[in-house]
This record gives structure tokens, sequence and C-alpha cells, in this order.
């Protein structure tokens, strides 16, 4: 498989290795490896009681953090095998994207962000980094998962439009291709399905729609009036636009690629721009999508409704566990003599799921 790659692909062979040293796997490369130890962190399976958009529990076919993930793996795959990319090292970066992602989304990040103020604040990207390299201890040799370091580097390199990542650890001005691959799945994924769970809860309806291009354009390929279950269609539609970004995205990654005159990862990592992308009119018509998104289901009274007791919520966890830091599990209260109250408090509740927050609230 190795040697099918194009020559600026990252490969075992010219990685920057793991901080701690190992002994290769009989059958497995290094990014496989990777991959199933993200897949087998407890901060993966958490994924799975994490807010994505409707709090976990509220249907069982709305999205949570730990499907939207899956979801991105498999665009992420798909377009990393198109391209002859590292299919094994995208997959990794698309499963622990979200790894630092806190209870109750965006909202609760922003909470933990304000609490935290005083010693560096909360990102969820910087906070998928301590994760990786600190918190999971599955080993006793070392502390994290001892990741490869350009698994890392396209951990810690996320951004999208909700995303502003201030890792400085990494020299690099961009991640290798395969983890832009990831930044790019991801918008695509939460757009679609997110757009199919609002339909779904009724938060949007088709009517609003009918000015969003990708919506328009989705429904009219898959001949949408004759399609009269809702759901179906709604499900149709977004695996249609789904798949007209993507392909989008590969007729436009090539070309960049190959103006860059890319051949080799480092002629990746010092590019002047990000070259896995969308063609300037699929990205108008995403952004629009997003900005239909944002302001009639994001902002969603409902959902703001919620939003508003998120905090008083977290607020309340918080500063019991900084008050009797001797609640907390054995292993965050070691980290405290060497992380600090408040950023060991932060780690503690940030891997919460949305329902175990709310059974600490009530316990205290």
């Amino acid at each position: 498989m190795i040697d099918e790659l194009v020559c600026y692909a990252v490969t075992e062979a010219e990685s920057r290795q793991r901080r701690f040293g190992e002994k290769p796997h009989p059958y497995r490369t290094a990014f496989e490896r990777d991959r199933d130890r993200i897949m087998h962190s407890s901060a993966f399976r958490r994924l799975e009681g994490k807010t994505q958009v409707f709090m976990p529990g509220v249907n069982d076919h709305y999205r949570t953090r730990l499907t939207h993930s899956i979801e991105v793996a498999q665009i992420g795959r798909t377009i990393a095998g198109v391209m002859n990319l590292n299919e094994s090292l995208t997959e990794a970066i698309c499963l622990a994207h979200d790894l630092g992602h806190s209870p109750f989304g965006h909202t609760g990040e922003q909470v933990l962000n304000d609490l935290t103020a005083s010693v560096g604040g909360f990102e969820h990207n910087r906070q998928a980094i301590r994760i990786v390299d600190l918190l999971e201890h599955p080993y006793p040799e070392f502390a994290g998962l001892n990741l490869m370091y350009e698994t890392r580097l396209g951990i810690a390199r996320h951004h999208g439009p909700y995303d502003s990542p201030e890792v400085d650890e990494f020299e690099e001005v961009h991640c290798s291709l395969e983890g832009q691959i990831a930044d790019i799945s991801d918008r695509i994924a939460y757009n679609c399905h997110d757009l199919e769970d609002g339909l779904r809860a009724g938060l949007i309806n088709e009517a609003q729609l009918k000015n969003v291009k990708l919506f328009a354009d989705a429904q009219a390929k898959i001949g949408a009036p004759a399609i009269t279950d809702g759901a179906v269609r709604n499900t149709r539609t977004a695996k249609t636009i789904i798949d007209m970004l993507v392909s989008d995205c590969l007729q436009a990654s090539k070309k960049a690629v190959g103006q860059a005159d890319i051949r080799s990862v480092k002629d990746v990592y010092k590019a002047g721009d990000k070259l896995i992308r969308l063609s300037s009119v699929a990205g108008a018509d995403l952004a629009c999508l997003e900005e239909f998104l944002f302001k009639n289901m994001y902002m969603h009274k409902s959902l703001q409704s919620i939003n508003k007791e998120v905090g008083k919520w977290m607020t309340g966890v918080f500063e019991k566990f900084c008050a009797e830091p001797d609640l907390m599990p054995a292993y965050f209260q070691k980290l405290v003599s060497s992380e600090g109250l408040k950023r060991t408090v932060c780690d503690y509740i940030a891997g919460m799921t949305d329902w175990y927050c709310l059974s600490m609230l009530e316990e205290i």
C-alpha cells in the first residue's frame, strides 16, 4: 500500500516518529496503530455522550460527537484514497479531531474558557492534544497515547469556521494533506448532518431553504418532489450535498496541488495556503448553508434556552471541584501539583459526558 502513495503523502519511513521510541508492530503500520489507539481510548468512547447539536438521549436519530467523528472519518478516507494519500493517518486525525470537546458543545467550551481565563483559557483543539499527550494513560511506560508526530500535528492544526486553535508547539505553518483532509471533511460532515438533524427536529423546514443553492441543487438532483417520505427525502438530500462537495473538493485539491508543484511533505508544510480545498463557487455555496444554519438553527430559541442553563450548570460543578479537589478521581488529584488546580479541574470536567456532568450537579 505504501508504494502506491504519491510522493507528498506522509509515510512511516519519512515520519518524525513518536516522542517515545517503540518497536514496529509485526502487521500494523504506525499510523494504523495511532488510529486504533484513538478508537480504543476512553476519551473517544465518551464522545457518544457529548452534544453535537442536540443533547444525547433526546432522540436516537440525532448525531453525537461520536457518530459525527465516524462520519468525518468516512469522508476523509474517501478523499485520501482517491488522492493516493495515507488513509490511516487521515482516519486517525478525523477520529481524534473532536476528542477535546467539553460537555454541551461550543457553549460548554466557552464557559470553561471563561472559568480558566486566568490560567490560559480553554480551547478544544489544545485540549485534544492534552488528551493524547497526557490525560489518556493506558501505558505504564509513558503518559498519553504516544502518537506519531504527524498525527499530533494534524490534531493541533485542526481548524474550521468555529475553531481558533492556538497551539504553538509545532513549527509547521500547515499540517499534512491528510490533516487538511480532516478539516474539510469535518466541515462537510457537520453542515450536511446538522441540516438533516435540524429538518428532522423541525427546527428548520424545507421552505426556509429554498434560496440555499446547495439544498436546492441537491433536491433537484434526487427529484425530491417525488419522494413523499420526509425523513427519506431529507437524508437523501444531505447525502447528495456531501457527494457534490466531496467531488468538488477532489477536483479543486488536485488542481491546487498541481499548480503549487508539490513534490514532498515539506512542500506541503511550507505552502502559502492550504491545498485541500473547495472551488470558490462551492466554497461560497457551503458558506451560504453555514450562515443559514447559524441564524436559523444554532440560534434557535429552543437551543438557546438550554445554552443559558449550561453556564450555571458547569460553573457550579467547576467551583465544587476547585473547593474540594479530593472529590476527583485519584489520577486527577495527582495532576494538581504539576498542572495546577484550575487546569486539572478543567481537564476533568472537559472529559465528562453531558449527562455525567448533570449527575455531578445533582450530587453537589
